[in-house]
């Protein structure tokens, strides 16, 4: 059995790099360090945080092209991708929690009980395992880290067996701001990750991944009752209103649909449609799709299983563009648009992951509402509609955690995003996000 795993760059499908396969030992030197760093880091102010937080946005900016190019390498996006959104996303994101952490609430200090003062501790967890998923190596590894550092944890973070290029740039500059200890990395495949997950010392673990993923490490992490963080896999409806603006829809469908060749867990992937405007919406999203930028897939296994979903279909559904890999070097599949499925169809009911959109007619609101929540999902979704009252009676009848209206895919650090159902719980971003990696005690004292 090999110790390393080779990278493969997606465009071209050739060998870049290998990264080792950490054993048990390694795992727990990484663990074992981060405990050790604790100590410290957990006593340490919450000003002292804000400015190594800050510290560790300012290393990023001044080494954005770097990551970009270890990024791209590892992904197939392009370096202007990765500049254009990613890394100033994940700066931002860095920035926010630096001065959120000094902006938190908790219950006022008081005598809640007659000659009794009560107050409130918000405290770190202590060692978190973050592990990063392979579509957003950086910018989720960051998302996770930002607030486990800001509430003074320590962190072994685990990237994805195929991505962890920029992950390892990270590390070097969380080296450079960061104690010793504080942020430490494992490399390795799902062996690997188990091991972080069942270490008795980890008091929390934090993935962004598949359902199938999510369900593995929580029976893993059961039996040393570890914090979970799971943010999950999605089957995005976009629900389209025959008094929406269609061609706004279309592009901004397609434009989350096909980014990343459709590696998102927030894709618009699942679009319903108003029958009455059901044909002229389909040619509009024909369009989009034909016209789109083509993205890798990230490895030649994922490659097979987006392909493996197309090869399945059933014989009612049509495929009216793609539903092919592209010719050539590297892992493409065109873009894929599907008509005539039925809500029970496994390319309906399953994440895919990659380029392919299926679409559905309804015939009233409350139809569109049945058929968006009638999978095992819950991250996103979005309505497209001019209806003020439309837009705003729908949200609250919608099984996700995100709903966009008239725009897709769009985020904030300021707002919370994670998903319901089999997208798992917990949130990242905005000062929720801080909830998830702190606790809470109560002290009360007796007032002699």
């Amino acid at each position: 059995m090999n110790n390393y795993t080779r990278l493969l760059d997606p465009r071209t499908g050739e060998e870049c790099g290998q990264a080792p396969i950490a054993d048990e030992a390694q795992v727990n030197h990484a663990v074992t360090t981060a405990q050790q760093a604790f100590s410290n880091w957990r006593q340490s102010t919450a000003q002292e945080r804000h400015d190594c937080l800050l510290a560790l946005a300012d290393e990023i900016n001044t080494h954005a092209e770097q990551i970009a190019d270890a990024e791209a390498l590892n992904t197939g996006k392009t370096p202007e991708q990765v500049l254009e959104a990613e890394i100033p996303s994940a700066i931002n994101e860095l920035r926010f929690m630096a001065g959120a952490l000094r902006a938190q609430t908790s219950p006022g200090a008081g005598e809640y009980v007659t000659g009794h003062f009560s107050y409130a501790l918000r405290e770190p967890v202590g060692v978190c395992v973050l592990i990063a998923p392979w579509n957003y190596p950086f910018a989720m590894a960051v998302s996770k880290l930002a607030p486990a550092l800001a509430m003074g944890n320590t962190v072994v973070l685990k990237p994805a067996e195929t991505t962890p290029l920029s992950a390892q740039l990270l590390v070097e500059l969380c080296a450079k701001v960061l104690p010793a200890g504080v942020v430490n990395i494992v490399c390795g495949d799902r062996e690997t990750g188990r091991a972080l997950v069942r270490h008795p010392l980890p008091a929390l673990v934090s993935i962004t991944g598949s359902t199938v993923a999510g369900k593995q490490v929580a029976s893993d992490a059961a039996a040393t009752l570890k914090r979970l963080h799971l943010e999950l896999g999605g089957k995005a409806p976009a629900m389209v209103f025959a008094d929406a603006d269609l061609e706004l829809a279309a592009a901004g469908i397609a434009g989350s649909a096909f980014y990343n060749a459709g590696q998102d867990c927030t894709a618009s992937c699942r679009v319903l449609v108003a029958t009455s405007c059901y044909e002229h919406f389909v040619t509009l999203l024909l369009e989009q799709a034909k016209a789109c930028e083509l993205d890798p897939l990230n490895s030649p296994e994922q490659l097979a299983r987006v392909e493996g979903f197309v090869k399945r279909l059933p014989g009612h559904a049509k495929v009216l563009c793609g539903g092919q890999v592209r010719a050539g070097r590297g892992f493409f599949y065109e873009p894929t648009v599907i008509v005539d499925v039925q809500q029970n169809d496994e390319v309906v009911q399953e994440e895919i992951f990659g380029p392919v959109i299926t679409v559905q007619a309804f015939e009233s609101e409350q139809q569109a509402v049945e058929l968006a929540n009638a999978v095992p999902f819950g991250l996103a979704a979005s309505i497209w509609t001019r209806d003020l009252s439309r837009a705003q009676r729908l949200p609250g009848r919608i099984d996700a955690g995100t709903v966009w209206l008239n725009c897709h895919s769009v985020v904030a650090a300021e707002m919370p995003f994670g998903g319901v159902k089999g997208s798992g719980y917990g949130k990242d971003l905005s000062v929720l996000a801080l909830d998830a990696y702190s606790r809470i005690k109560h002290v009360m004292s007796y007032a002699y």
